[in-house]
């Protein structure tokens, strides 16, 4: 049977190097000599494409080689449940994870790649004031567990990233631009992420983004207008932005305009080159016209012309009376004759052509349905301002106890407007008071959509002079908990909640990075499990290893008198108890044929099984019933 080790991929998070590897062989296997990549005859294949060049364009800062290695090298950690703090954990789909952002991602690629739709966040602004984590390359979440006071200490407060520090906007750059790669992974492909960010970092966050998503990517920089600002310098800052990325814009379509109701255009455009004049007949009876009896000749219309080819286009009790051959340049002539054989027709941006019509004056016309929206890159002011966010959290927690909160509004319009269908999720990594989850929670009851939310907040510590702290919040994260929870008691809603999970070190000691600094103790231990982890810990850390949603149905099943999780109706099934008999292994046989599962994995601990003989039959046994994928811890 083989056993993971911290070797094995199983007990890391996705390696990215490696996948990028493996799609580079899928699109060019020619350039791969024994395992390793030929760039010479990469650049042979690529031709002109290569720009080898000492001065092409190229945005780099100190430290941005190694913030790509870091988002690249795998995470050992794991997310520890935690129910007691979770409102509704057996029905909620929603996560909220307390812990370092760039490690928390790490451990979501291989669960959540692709799988998002929406990433909201409103990141440092690098003002002065505000910290920037520094990540541990050799150690981040052993250097996140230290700084957040959960390993040997009570915490430190995160420093700030002042100007006087000499690599200002460089600390900003390689805080930011990890988080982005790792991001970027996780959205569907016609995600979008939007990301608040104010004068400091426009111009950098610009082009870091622009690198990572592509700059054919960029949708749009809004405006989000403010009733008051700092003063700077000549003027009054009033206004910050919000940046919007697509994954892959050829994959986006426009945006879904719900609101109803229909849209009216002429279907004639200007006779030119580029859309030269063409003839259409239409039969008697085929089109309506707005009016009732009506004969017109000739040339009809101003710029846009349209030519009557046949003596007249006559109309009785409003419908062509009799069959006419038009001339014209048409604006959707495709559109025309495809609805004039009465087939269903949309336009271009997937709206539905309901008719075309003549109207009063003899000109052809068509009626959409107003099927695409296409907001303003200046976002609406009833979105509000950072005071209407304050209002918000002071109303549900009774004290201002987050500085300069989005306000629901601003997230509820961004939410509205890309995520139109159930199970979407809406990730939000620097969830601060939690707005964000706040926000899907309004725009669920509003609209009815069951979308999901993930959100990631760091336990940092607030300031011992702050209100938050004063309050009984000593730690960020407390207050996301508390507002997430308030919203939904305050809505009294019970199939909506939240569940919790904390960043941690892995469970398995044989995992550990620091495993050869363990050999000499494992030696002498009986279990691999860390001491203080239960099973179900472990548990959710293979779920995230196998790439199974944290928020995957899991059934506790009593087999031979042994706990087994079944996980995904027997996708999955994990048994973690001591004394594993040939019983035990029949009965998981057994239950995969009664759950009819067409693959299961199986995972037991390597030192659970009664005895060797057991051990090895297990593989045989589970073999004979279809179970080929069986591993231990």
């Amino acid at each position: 049977m083989e056993q993971i080790t911290n070797e094995s991929p199983e007990s890391k998070s996705m390696d990215i190097t490696n996948d990028n590897i493996q799609q580079l062989k899928e699109i060019f296997p020619d350039v791969f000599t024994e395992g390793k990549v030929d760039f010479d005859a990469l650049r042979a294949v690529l031709g002109d494409a290569i720009d080898d060049s000492d001065e092409r364009y190229n945005f780099t800062w100190n430290g941005k080689n190694r913030a790509r290695q870091i988002a690249q090298t795998p995470s050992t950690g794991t997310l520890r449940p935690c129910k007691e703090e979770s409102v509704n954990w057996d029905s909620t789909e929603n996560l909220f994870i307390e812990g370092d952002n760039l490690e928390v991602l790490k451990l979501l690629q291989k669960s959540y790649h692709k799988k998002v739709k929406m990433i909201y966040i409103d990141p440092p602004y690098n003002t002065g004031g505000d910290f920037v984590y520094k990540d541990n390359f050799h150690n981040n979440i052993k250097n996140y567990l230290e700084i957040s006071g959960q390993l040997g200490g009570s915490g430190k407060k995160l420093s700030t990233n002042v100007e006087t520090s000499g690599r200002y906007h460089s600390n900003w750059l390689n805080m930011i631009y990890p988080r982005l790669k790792l991001a970027r992974n996780l959205l569907k492909d016609d995600g979008v992420i939007f990301i608040s960010i104010d004068d400091y970092e426009i111009d950098n966050l610009r082009k870091v983004a622009n690198e990572v998503f592509g700059e054919d990517n960029f949708l749009a920089k809004l405006i989000w207008n403010l009733t008051s600002g700092p003063q700077a310098g000549h003027f009054t800052r009033s206004h910050e932005y919000v940046l919007a990325y697509a994954k892959n814009k050829a994959s986006l379509k426009y945006f879904k305009d719900t609101s109803g109701g229909t849209i009216k255009h002429g279907a004639l455009k200007k006779i030119s080159k580029a859309n030269p004049s063409s003839e259409v007949t239409f039969k008697k009876g085929s089109i309506r016209y707005e009016g009732d009896n009506a004969v017109f000749h000739g040339e009809l219309g101003g710029s846009e012309k349209q030519y009557i080819k046949s003596d007249s286009l006559k109309f009785e009790n409003g419908m062509l009376a009799e069959d006419v051959t038009i001339e014209a340049g048409w604006a959707m002539k495709n559109q025309l004759l495809s609805w004039l054989d009465g087939k269903e027709t949309f336009d271009s941006k997937g709206q539905k052509v309901l008719r075309f019509y003549f109207n009063s004056k003899g000109i052809l016309f068509y009626e959409k349905e107003r099927g695409t929206y296409h907001p303003k890159t200046v976002i609406p002011t009833e979105v509000g301002n950072t005071k209407t966010g304050s209002d918000q959290v002071i109303e549900l927690l009774g004290e201002k106890v987050m500085d300069f909160p989005k306000p629901t509004q601003l997230v509820e319009f961004l939410i509205k407007t890309v995520s139109h269908d159930d199970d979407d999720i809406i990730l939000d990594f620097f969830a601060g008071s939690g707005t964000t989850g706040h926000s899907l929670i309004n725009q669920c009851v509003e609209d009815g959509i069951k979308r999901k939310f993930i959100l990631v907040q760091l336990r940092e510590k607030t300031n011992e002079d702050s209100a938050a702290f004063k309050s009984g919040y000593d730690y960020v994260s407390k207050i996301t908990l508390a507002r997430l929870s308030s919203i939904i008691k305050k809505y009294g809603l019970k199939d909506v909640g939240f569940k919790f999970y904390r960043l941690s070190e892995t469970n398995i000691k044989s995992w550990d990075a620091d495993f050869d600094d363990l050999a000499p103790a494992i030696k002498l231990a009986v279990d691999t499990i860390k001491e203080g982890r239960t099973d179900v810990d472990v548990l959710y850390e293979i779920l995230l290893k196998y790439g199974i949603e944290l928020t995957t149905l899991v059934e506790e099943v009593d087999v031979a008198g042994k706990r087994v999780f079944s996980v995904g109706a027997g996708a999955l099934m994990v048994c973690l108890d001591d004394d594993v008999n040939e019983y035990v292994i029949e009965g998981i046989a057994k239950l995969k044929q009664e759950l009819d599962t067409e693959n299961t994995q199986v995972v037991f601990k390597d030192q659970g099984f009664s005895n060797s003989v057991v051990k090895t039959n297990a593989i045989q046994i589970l073999k004979q019933y279809g179970i080929d994928d069986v591993k231990s811890i």
